[in-house]
């Protein structure tokens, strides 16, 4: 029998406040929280008085994932309980977690340890209900629109170039591609369909960079379906669907209020797909905790070349944040497998392949610091099997780079394990001059030469290549009057190329581009590279399989 605690052990053992003292501890008026039982709340936004959010704001990001872990909600968790134990006010700003992922293989996004937010099966599982709105806003737009076509088809849609599809929070790899309308006449319109996972639909994104009700309403209207037997684009607002998706969605845009284990207050809203959104959690929380507090935490899905890059060129852009921090995620064991070493060899001590596989944090330093021109500290999430000449190792070569290194134990030790990252976030942030941050490209490129822009500066790529269907899409896109937005690349999170079996910090690559796809409503065009799929699938042994529950209510095998 093991020692340690479950997560979700852990979890039900701990003292919660009620609700309305976290809001208290936030400075928010309980006239604006409405109650989703005892420990969880929304926050109306619409009616309560703002100021100006003039908070430090903290990006947590990381290297590239790999399976050893690398722990970036956690320490993002733990910094905010630090910065509470050394006399600041922070507040956490985090996504939801999707129900594909508790129910898969990565698990839920709720930290870890002693540095979780909580009630951590609430946040893991349904929540407030945000997604399951999000899903069916998505899914009446789809319905709407095959009943136009259905009833007459009166914009001549072309039901051979329709693009929107439906989506369901879950993996469910048998929904990537269905035919639908089948039964005769009264069923509908035969024709190709598919699904995505709710976090990958556009509306997730929409709602995550929305700034008001009517700005969402503005940008559901401009989401684009499908094409004319003539290749004009058909949008939600021309099938009159926006506004009803709009009143879907009215309190999934108020952001959620919960608290971490030591009572930190923590707004968790909105969860967009890092790889084919943005990967961030809402501008409206965002903006909520730098109002809120002091120090506003944080964090950017996967690594700083997905994340952050979407974080810093896309959200900051659009919401006119600016970072005053950013804190670099890393573990001995992920380094050494960026060198090369196996998940059941990365216990010893291994310099030579600490060393090899450095190579992946110094670029993602190296990127924030000199592209992106923010002050930078890189947290080294510790585990009980590194060494002293390890660690020794990894913060001189970040000295090289004028960057401090700071461990994070809060895995073990809560907030208590976050004092030193705590200490040199709160340097950086009173000492660095912020003034210069810079985006990786201009707004005023093309598309193509955005996307070069991110190859050669944030994945040190040389060129990116485009297919034939991707140039036809690109010249579209240009023709339509999109062709200024900002880019999302979509590639895997395991390499800074499109290749995911090229790990550590890989040279001399092009990045081909397989397609386009302009997401009008969330502002910004879509490059697809590699094999980035908008639905995954269950592994052959589901984390599904371990959950269970008593008659008591009570939930074990989440974590």
């Amino acid at each position: 029998m093991s020692i340690y605690k479950s997560d979700i052990e852990i979890a039900q053992s701990a003292n919660l406040l009620p609700i309305e003292e976290i809001a208290d501890k936030a400075g928010i008026d309980r006239e604006y929280v409405e109650h989703y039982g005892k420990y969880k709340a929304k926050i109306n936004t619409w009616t309560m008085q703002h100021k100006e959010a003039d908070a430090k704001l903290v990006l947590v990001t990381a290297i590239n994932p790999t399976p050893a872990g690398e722990g970036k909600t956690t320490t993002t968790i733990g910094l905010a309980d630090g910065l509470n134990k050394i006399g600041k006010k922070p507040i956490v700003a985090l996504r939801e977690p999707s129900l594909g992922p508790v129910f898969g293989v990565k698990g839920g996004a709720a930290g870890g340890g002693y540095a979780q937010v909580v009630p951590m099966e609430d946040i893991n599982l349904h929540f407030t209900g945000d997604f399951h709105a999000i899903g069916a806003a998505n899914n009446l737009l789809a319905a709407m629109l095959d009943n136009h076509i259905y009833q007459g088809n009166t914009l001549n849609i072309d039901p051979r170039r329709i693009t929107w599809r439906r989506c369901v929070d879950m993996n469910d790899r048998q929904l990537r591609f269905v035919t639908d309308g089948l039964g005769g006449r009264v069923n509908g319109v035969p024709r190709e369909d598919g699904y995505d996972i709710t976090v990958a639909s556009e509306i997730m994104a929409v709602l995550c960079l929305a700034s008001s009700l009517s700005d969402l309403k503005e940008r559901l209207g401009r989401i684009i379906v499908g094409y004319t037997y003539d290749e004009k684009p058909v949008t939600a607002s021309m099938l009159k669907a926006h506004g009803a998706m709009a009143a879907l969605l009215k309190d999934a845009l108020k952001p959620n209020l919960v608290q971490t284990l030591e009572g930190t207050p923590a707004l968790v809203h909105g969860g967009p797909f890092a790889n084919i959104a943005h990967g961030c959690n809402s501008v409206i929380a965002t903006k909520m905790a730098m109002e809120l507090g002091e120090y506003a935490i944080t964090e950017a899905g996967f690594g700083a070349d997905l994340g952050a890059e979407k974080f810093l060129d896309i959200k900051c852009r659009v919401a006119g944040l600016k970072p005053s921090c950013v804190v670099v995620v890393a573990t001995v064991r992920a380094l050494k497998m960026h060198g090369g070493v196996p998940k059941n060899e990365l216990d010893g001590e291994n310099l030579e392949a600490l060393d090899k596989g450095i190579v992946n944090l110094m670029r993602h330093v190296s990127n924030i610091r000199h592209v992106y021109k923010l002050p930078c500290v890189v947290a080294i999430n510790r585990f009980i099997n590194d060494t002293e000449a390890e660690l020794d190792l990894i913060s001189n070569k970040c000295k090289q780079l004028g960057v401090n290194v700071a461990l994070s134990e809060v895995w073990a030790k809560g907030g208590a394990g976050a004092i030193e990252l705590a200490k040199e976030v709160v340097r950086l942030c009173e000492e660095e001059d912020n003034s210069q941050f810079s985006f990786s490209y201009d707004d005023n490129m093309s598309i193509r030469e955005k996307l070069t822009a991110i190859t050669q500066k944030i994945y040190r790529g040389n060129n990116v290549l485009f297919t034939p269907e991707a140039l036809k899409q690109l010249k579209q896109i240009e023709d339509m009057g999109f062709g200024k937005l900002p880019v999302c690349v979509a590639k895997t999170q395991y390499s800074f190329s499109d290749d995911m079996t090229k790990i550590g910090a890989p040279e001399n690559f092009d990045i081909t581009v397989r397609s386009l796809k302009v997401s009008a409503g969330a502002g910004f065009v879509v490059a697809l590279t590699g094999n980035i799929m908008t639905m995954p699938g269950l592994p052959k042994e589901p984390a599904a399989e371990r959950i269970d529950i008593d008659e008591q209510g009570n939930i074990s095998g989440l974590f």
